[in-house]
């Protein structure tokens, strides 16, 4: 049998399989019919049938059922219905076909004027030639039928369970908009509290510093011919106040947009993090194009937590970061080979990640398993 062949079986035994659970779960809904009407069972029952058709279709698995509740009730009576049909149908199918297989071979053992399963056009086997004829005529013909219609009824069931239990558009509107509501009063949060930290930096460091070396510049000019031990000292400490000075204004400016960014673009500025990394960095990064500055700032900052937290908290002796644009989508992808059991709740930095990409409207993902490895995947638009 060639690949092809096997693979058909291979179709035609899964969509069997999931046309009898199918067949047992409408069976069971319309016994359990009055516990399933409680919101938070049917919900679950319908989560459960979702990811089974998600299976069968090969689609990504889907999360919890989010539709309303009618919606619910008018899958239970949809894939119920479609489920104790469908389910029947190949049983008919498959059934007579193995019951036809069985009975040829065996047709001289059967009483006499039985038929092979009431088929083979009415003709009662009475000898090898009806039975090697007809009889496995008859089987073929099942047998193809139930190849051929399983597939077939199994992702029609499905697809009619996917779009029952997935939400409109409307819906899907109406999450867009709580979400970007969300997001946007996060930004704002945010955006607030970076301003507050700004300022502080500024007024408890570099402005108290800025303020010492004029104290002691006007100090030293005032005892200039007097006291010139003094004013070497003076001159001394301010020289070394206004480089602090100046360090603390680089860091504050690089917190806002790193000048690297600027100077040598995404894919150096990465470079240069990797190679600045407590921990060996394996960088893979595609063709980007022109990425806005808000995006490269977002990439940046976030590969630089990641790596940072890699470093801090998971023990890990190696990262591998990758980029890649795709179409109007820029894609971040950081994994370690730490210890895993990342979670934002305990300060490990992924929730300012969070905030930053969902302020682009960005989505994040965290997969982070206890013994690791731990994977961070972040998507920002970009434009065109």
């Amino acid at each position: 049998m060639n690949l092809l062949g096997a693979r058909g079986l291979s179709a035609t035994w899964r969509a069997l399989g999931y046309l009898l659970g199918s067949l047992c779960t409408a069976v069971l809904t319309v016994l359990a019919l009055p516990v399933l009407v409680v919101p938070a069972v049917s919900r679950a029952w319908a989560s459960w049938h979702r990811r089974r058709a998600d299976g069968l279709l090969l689609a990504p698995p889907s999360g919890p059922v989010q539709v309303g509740a009618w919606r619910v009730l008018g899958w239970l009576g949809a894939c119920t219905s479609t489920g104790l049909v469908f389910g029947l149908v190949v049983v008919l199918c498959a059934g007579n076909a193995v019951a036809t297989a069985v009975t040829v071979p065996l047709w001289w053992a059967l009483p006499a004027g039985t038929r092979a399963g009431g088929f083979a056009a009415g003709v009662p086997l009475t000898g090898w030639g009806t039975a090697l004829t007809l009889g496995t005529a008859q089987a073929v013909a099942l047998a193809a039928l139930t190849h051929w219609l399983t597939p077939v009824l199994a992702r029609l069931h499905a697809r009619v369970c996917v779009t029952l239990l997935s939400p409109s558009a409307a819906e899907l509107l109406a999450r867009r908009v709580v979400t970007l509501t969300e997001t946007r009063t996060g930004a704002m949060t945010a955006h607030g509290a970076e301003l507050r930290r700004i300022e502080r930096d500024l007024h408890d460091g570099t402005q108290a510093r800025l303020v010492a070396v004029a104290m002691r510049l006007g100090v030293a000019r005032e005892l200039l011919h007097e006291e010139t031990e003094l004013v070497d000292r003076l001159l001394a400490e301010a020289h070394e106040s206004t480089e602090a000075a100046m360090a603390e204004l680089r860091a504050v400016i690089r917190t806002i947009y790193p000048p690297i960014l600027a100077d040598r673009g995404l894919s150096g500025a990465l470079a240069a993090l990797g190679a600045g990394s407590a921990v060996d960095t394996a960088l893979d990064i595609g063709e980007l194009g022109t990425v806005p500055a808000a995006v490269e700032a977002v990439a940046y900052f976030t590969i630089a937590e990641a790596l940072t937290n890699a470093a801090k908290h998971s023990g890990a002796t190696r990262t591998t970061v990758g980029v890649a644009r795709d179409g109007d989508r820029l894609s971040i992808e950081v994994t370690d080979d730490g210890i895993g059991g990342a979670d934002e709740t305990r300060g490990t930095g992924i929730a300012g990640i969070r905030h930053r990409v969902l302020a682009l409207d960005g989505t994040l993902r965290v997969h982070s398993p206890g013994g690791g490895p731990t994977t961070i995947g972040v998507s920002l638009p970009c434009g065109s």
